[in-house]
């Protein structure tokens, strides 16, 4: 604006030195200087400082309105944070010089969505398909009669979970996707089962295991499946950590949380970070390869708007959900 303005006044300015056949040479004499110079600020700069600051604020308003759509779709836009599955841009109030732009982003959300798709549906193929040859292995080693049949069987059926696994995180995301709705989860089940299912294995290894709920109960709204695979690990992950004859303690509460306590070294913020990164490996890992990894973890608490957290003070890892009362 400041530019158009400049240009506009030293056109004008031109354009009255050439209709009054001004030169240098009838500038010369100090009068005809002087006079010169008033006659330009009272018929050229004060006529054009009194336009240029309505005019000035006219398009500051004009410009702020037509920018108004595009803020409110940014806002839009970071407000579906975690449900980017299926988010479009509402276009109908965007102007007309930003709709080329708007359809584009548009198109290329729809690009990813289709790409998420078909990845998803790619892995979930996978591991179906891996599911019957492992069934005939673990099915074949039962047959063998061999020292190493019994360790060969526990790494096929490490395998066989950890496919499941995987199929169960495409088929959150699936849901994700969908916008199915979620069911109703109580937290003190889930940990009751886990914990019953996974305590004669802990008591095997050498390590107790102690389950703490709130009287009330926390209920989430998610995959109880999912959720429980979740615990599962980081129960998995304790018992890795925690040394012949210590214990690990799972807490369930106060608030929507579910804490895994050990005694291991701990696991820092930053390690933790590094971790939930795909490909990483923690300390905390099962020996067998069997966990379900932190990262895999991480998504699934992504999934139900929870985060997965660490206080290493306390060697604890937690599953915290959104707080829905």
């Amino acid at each position: 604006m400041g530019v158009v303005s400049l240009v506009g006044a030293v056109l004008l300015l031109g354009a009255v030195a050439f209709f009054y056949r001004l030169s240098f040479a009838d500038l010369s004499a100090r009068d005809a200087t002087i006079r010169a110079i008033r006659e330009m600020l009272e018929h050229v700069a004060l006529p054009l400082l009194v336009l240029m600051v309505p005019m000035a604020f006219v398009s500051f308003r004009v410009i702020r309105q037509a920018f108004v759509p595009m803020e409110e779709a940014a806002m839009r836009i970071e407000a579906a944070r975690g449900h980017e599955r299926g988010f479009r841009i509402d276009t109908s109030p965007i102007p007309a010089e930003a709709l080329p732009f708007m359809d584009a982003v548009n198109d290329l959300l729809a690009r990813l969505d289709d790409a998420a798709a078909r990845q998803e549906a790619f892995a979930a193929d996978v591991a179906h398909e891996l599911r019957t040859p492992l069934a005939v292995l673990s099915l074949e080693l039962d047959r063998l009669d061999h020292a190493e049949a019994v360790r060969l069987k526990g790494d096929v059926a490490a395998m066989r979970r950890l496919i499941d696994q995987l199929m169960l995180l495409a088929q959150i995301d699936a849901a994700t996707a969908a916008q199915i709705a979620p069911e109703t989860v109580p937290l003190a089940d889930v940990a009751r089962d886990v914990v019953s299912l996974l305590a004669p294995g802990v008591i095997a290894a050498g390590r107790t295991i102690m389950l703490e709920a709130e009287t009330e109960a926390p209920v989430v709204r998610g995959r109880r499946e999912a959720i429980a695979a979740a615990l599962r690990n980081l129960i998995e992950n304790a018992v890795r950590a925690t040394p012949t004859g210590g214990v690990i303690q799972v807490h369930v509460g106060p608030g929507p949380v579910i804490r895994v306590r050990d005694e291991g070294p701990g696991l820092s913020l930053d390690r933790l970070h590094d971790l939930v990164r795909r490909h990483s490996r923690a300390d905390h890992a099962s020996k067998d390869g069997a966990g379900l990894g932190l990262a895999i973890v991480e998504r699934i608490m992504a999934a139900h708007g929870g985060t997965l957290t660490t206080d290493p003070e306390v060697r604890e890892l937690s599953l915290r959900f959104p707080d829905n009362s």
